[in-house]
């Protein structure tokens, strides 16, 4: 009855809990007196309570008589079923009042908690490193051990840790259950997930202890090592990678933590000595390695030798999608986003992103307003120095892109491109109004603002307003008389080419515009609109 209505009279004299019936009292007072008289005959350990030895012998006969009906999985006991099942429930009553995290598990709790406390109590003998948990101590003594328990049956792999098998298991069944909520990609394994999901977040966590360069995963930090230092014999502090020295890494710890070394001029602030050095060059200007071929002059000997690449056509970095060869890889990276269409580098004013952060840079002077390249002979600005350089061919006349197929020149290399659109008949920018198709984006653009009746550009002499830039200056010609379009047959001129090629018809008598209800031809669309009407009974010109 006592079950019933919770009564526990007897009490432990030592910490006060209290049980329902004096033999479970007796059974909790060995907690306190260490006495454990039931040994086991197979490995001699020995226990408090009997029952505890039987559901030990169960470890050396294997027999797992509790089932979970969910998954078949098999259990020696009844409470380790118990707290199985709470996975399939998702139930997680445990919950860190630090950061919210829940866990189905007190034990799980107890073990992240350590995570915010620091705490690192389990350390390795060999090498001094510590963990939070005993487990994966354990774990990371193999990598000192060389031991690999479990093998693959389908390859004969081997593995330190069962969970990595579980992982490599998944190569073989093509199993990919972790899928990217941004672009619906699929990945095996969790990790390689969280690996891909910095192509969007563009972190780079992972900094060089030399240089400071950072980098988004660990193995391209390893591999710029490797050509950094000409060896693979590293350290990792953090989220650092360092070369191992001859002298005690604690120094090199401390001064990766407090960057003693400042630049005088800026403040920034470096954990070695060269690294300050190597950053005065800049505010100095020093320039001590030069090109023997052309004299430019370099402040990194690196950068030098990656100039060199330009004179001797070197190119041993290629794209496997396009074929496309890179004197850099880092230069070969950069241009692999162009067929993922990764653009990890977002601009926090207006949300545009970017797949190179010297893009982003570039792009960020449209919100600033800098423009600190100008033009000598006009005084026009440009915020890059590459549009200068094109506006310059604006003064020069040069036309250096020309079309194989009529021979058209253009100052630029993307008019060239978009030019040649127009005898391929392609047109990829479609309207998702009315169906219209473009061949540039900025026409598609122009023409959305006939459904939104936006006219943002107005001219100052009458008040008029227009949905684009070119229609603004073809209309200032009206004031202008300017007339620049000259018929070669009879003379007359126009303000508009368009308006020109619709008069060359009058003399070649070209009639394209037929009515499909009766066969009238017409020189323009706009007449054959208005002969529509007729067949309609309709007094409205469309």
């Amino acid at each position: 009855m006592k079950t019933h209505t919770g009564e526990k009279p007897h009490s432990c004299e030592v910490c006060g809990s209290s049980f329902a019936q004096r033999p479970n009292l007796l059974r909790h007072i060995k907690t306190h007196t260490g006495e454990k008289p039931h040994s086991c005959r197979e490995c001699g350990s020995s226990f408090a309570l009997k029952s505890t030895l039987l559901n030990h012998t169960k470890i050396h006969t294997g027999e797992k008589s509790h089932s979970c009906e969910v998954c078949g999985s098999s259990f020696a006991r009844k409470s380790t079923l118990l707290s199985h099942m709470l996975i399939h429930m998702g139930d997680k009553p445990h919950s860190c009042e630090v950061c919210g995290s829940s866990f189905t598990w007190k034990s799980n709790l107890l073990s992240h908690m350590k995570i915010h406390k620091g705490e690192k109590p389990h350390s390795c003998e060999v090498c001094g490193f510590s963990f939070t948990r005993k487990s994966h101590l354990l774990s990371h003594i193999k990598t000192h051990t060389g031991d690999k328990p479990h093998s693959c049956k389908e390859c004969g792999s081997s593995f330190a840790r069962k969970s990595n098998l579980l992982s490599h298991f998944k190569t073989h069944t093509g199993e990919k259950s972790h899928s990217c909520e941004v672009c619906a990609s699929a990945f095996a394994l969790k990790s390689n997930l969280l690996h891909h999901m910095k192509t969007h977040t563009g972190e780079k966590p992972y900094s060089c202890g030399v240089c400071g360069s950072s980098f988004a995963w660990k193995s391209n930090l390893l591999s710029h090592m490797t050509r950094q230092t000409k060896s693979t014999n590293f350290i990792l502090y953090k989220n650092y990678v360092m070369a191992k020295c001859s002298h005690s890494c604690k120094k090199h710890i401390a001064n990766m933590e407090a960057k003693p070394h400042s630049c005088e001029v800026c403040g920034s602030s470096f954990a070695w000595k060269s690294n300050l050095l190597s950053h005065m060059k800049r505010h100095t200007g020093d320039k001590p390695h030069v090109c023997e071929v052309c004299g430019s002059s370099f402040a990194q000997k690196s950068n030098l030798l990656k100039h060199m690449k330009t004179h001797t056509g070197e190119k041993p970095h290629s794209c496997e999608v396009c074929g496309s060869a890179f004197a850099e890889k880092s230069t070969l990276f950069n241009h692999i986003k162009r067929h993922t269409g990764e653009k990890p580098h977002s601009c926090e004013v207006c949300g545009s992103s970017f797949a190179q952060k010297s893009n982003l840079l570039s792009h960020i002077k449209t919100h600033t307003g800098e423009k600190p390249h100008s033009c000598d002979i006009c005084g026009s600005s440009f915020a890059q120095k590459s549009n200068l350089l094109s506006h310059m061919k604006t003064h020069t006349g040069e036309k250096p892109h020309s079309c194989e197929v009529c021979g058209s020149s253009f100052v630029w290399k993307s008019n060239l491109l978009k030019h040649m659109k127009t005898h391929t008949g392609e047109k990829p920018h479609s309207c998702e109004v009315c169906g219209f198709s473009f061949a540039q984006k900025s026409s598609l653009l122009s023409h959305m603002k006939t459904h939104t009746r936006e006219k943002p550009y107005y001219c100052e002499l009458c008040g008029s307003s227009f949905a684009s830039k070119n229609n603004l200056f073809s209309h200032m010609k009206r004031h202008m008389g300017e007339k620049p379009h000259s018929c070669e047959v009879c003379g007359s001129s126009f303000a508009w080419k368009s308006s020109l090629l619709r008069h060359l018809k009058t003399h070649t008598r070209e009639k394209p515009h037929f009515c499909e209800i009766c066969g009238s031809s017409f020189a323009r669309k706009s007449h054959l609109s208005r002969h529509m009407t007729t067949h309609m009974g309709e007094t409205t010109f469309l």
